[in-house]
């Protein structure tokens, strides 16, 4: 039997995952990590933590299956992007990684907006500046840490690490560059005149690599240590939204997938290159498709930070019990809506001095209400993704649901009452780990067929819409679009108040 091997770098945990040629999932496990959110509207992570916890998931599968282990052909890295993670001479990280919904640079994106012509770089890049961007983000260190800055030779993403610390090679894998928003999407080359104009220097960055081209062999270093063969190939990987895609079996045009991550994707399959300024744009892993995607900036990180911040509840049976008292509270949470800005947002608003906000709170409302709530205001930010596709004239033929979230019925039936829609969930799913272990598997021949995924997903869920709840939800969500209407110039007042 040959076995590949999937390594995802996520908001909250690395997974690793064994998938065997025969179509089986062998093994998978995960090692739990933080974000780091030392000021407001900062995200932030260990780059070093990263790498410790590739290593103990590693070990763990060698001590539980060291012979299967000798049998690992091949090794593909998943994670977010775009991450950034900034190297010195010695390919050490020079600080904390600058995660991708990181909206401290606030003044930097108004002077990027201000210098570069937002049109081009909408027509070259399917974008304008933002918080996701790598420019504002390397410009906010140049000025804000100059010390980091002078010592910076490389910059690369959450996966491109990984790769690294397995073979030595430096590399980022096609996506990364193109969510980067300085790399023109059609032609693949660095937007280097932009660059140049704030003094960051094209070279920083790593030669730019297909999802499924070999970038390296694993040192020998890590045959002792960890049991992978020295020498296997390691592929340049995939962003880790792009994985859960093609693991999802979204392979179609129409197919629509929502990922539960820390972060909250939504990607949608197109036959055409084709952009949104609401949305972020992709190249899939099954050729001739592309994928128009968004991103939230707070979604699992948001049920996080309410069990383990605010109720103290870290308890592995915590989101049971929050779930049974949840379902006691009718859709809509009884007046009680959220929005789920805690970190700014991305897609579709793009407005970084956006805030969470709990609207309507009394004194009868318990957890259970602001926990239900919370679920809601993540599918609320889910159907507004929904509605910009719609304008753009593509309607979703069939909804899947992975990570996380995917695990609680209780989530996925608010989903399909919200979207109005069926949804179909795989509880069991390891999301991007399997994506990208496949997508390796692919590059050595291992499969054959894009639709060879299909035998991995065979443990999913069926949810129908509740016609009453679903109505109850059309009118809440349209109280819940127009709270971030109105209160959209208090943001900024607030902002500009706390920098005083």
């Amino acid at each position: 039997m040959n076995y590949a091997l999937g390594i995802d770098v996520g908001t909250t945990s690395v997974k690793v995952i064994m998938i065997s040629d025969n179509g089986e999932i062998f093994d998978e496990t995960s090692v739990p990590h933080d974000l780091i959110s030392l000021h407001p509207n900062w995200a932030e992570e260990d780059a070093d933590i990263w790498w410790n916890n590739t290593k103990t998931a590693l070990r763990y599968m060698n001590e539980k299956h060291p012979s299967e282990m000798k049998d690992i052909k091949v090794i593909g890295c998943s994670g977010m992007v775009p991450a950034i993670v900034l190297l010195d001479r010695e390919g050490r990280p020079l600080r904390n990684t600058i995660q991708q919904n990181d909206a401290r640079a606030v003044e930097e994106i108004q002077k990027v907006s201000e210098v570069i012509d937002q049109e081009k770089l909408y027509q070259m890049t399917g974008g304008r500046t933002n918080q996701q961007h790598i420019l504002p983000r390397l410009l906010w260190v140049k000025n804000h840490e100059p010390d980091i800055w002078d010592q910076t030779v490389t910059v690369m993403g959450s996966y491109d690490w990984i790769v690294y610390k397995l073979t030595g090679e430096k590399s980022l894998e096609i996506n990364w560059a193109v969510e980067s928003g300085a790399m023109d999407i059609r032609t693949r080359k660095w937007m280097s005149d932009d660059l140049e104009q704030f003094g960051i220097s094209e070279s920083l960055f790593p030669k730019i690599n297909l999802s499924m081209d070999v970038v390296g062999r694993t040192q020998s270093t890590w045959e002792e240590i960890l049991g992978i063969p020295a020498g296997t190939p390691v592929i340049a990987g995939s962003a880790d939204h792009v994985a859960s895609t093609l693991a999802a079996g979204i392979v179609n045009q129409g197919d629509l997938l929502i990922k539960f991550g820390g972060a909250g994707d939504i990607l949608y399959c197109v036959n055409e290159i084709v952009t949104n300024e609401k949305l972020f744009f992709d190249y899939h892993i099954v050729p001739e498709k592309y994928l128009l995607n968004g991103c939230m900036a707070a979604s699992g990180s948001l049920v996080k930070w309410f069990t383990k911040d605010i109720i103290h509840q870290d308890s592995p049976d915590v989101f049971q019990k929050l779930d049974e008292q949840a379902l006691k509270v009718p859709p809509a949470s009884e007046g009680l809506i959220i929005l789920p800005y805690f970190l700014g947002e991305k897609t579709p608003i793009f407005d970084p001095n956006a805030r969470g906000v709990l609207f309507g709170l009394t004194l009868s409302h318990t957890n259970g209400h602001i926990f239900r709530a919370i679920l809601e205001s993540v599918i609320y930010g889910f159907r507004h993704h929904v509605e910009v596709l719609s304008d753009m004239g593509y309607k979703p033929r069939r909804i899947m649901a992975t990570n996380g979230g995917a695990k609680s019925k209780f989530w996925c039936q608010i989903a399909a009452d919200v979207l109005g829609q069926p949804i179909r969930s795989y509880p069991s799913h390891p999301g991007s780990a399997l994506g990208v272990a496949f997508l390796a598997g692919m590059s050595i021949g291992m499969y054959q067929n894009w639709e060879d995924i299909q035998k991995f997903l065979k443990d999913y869920r069926e949810f129908t819409p509740n016609p009453d709840a679903v109505e109850i939800y059309n009118k809440s969500y349209r109280i819940y679009r127009r709270l971030y209407k109105q209160l959209k110039p208090c943001f900024m007042d607030i902002t500009k108040l706390y920098k005083k």
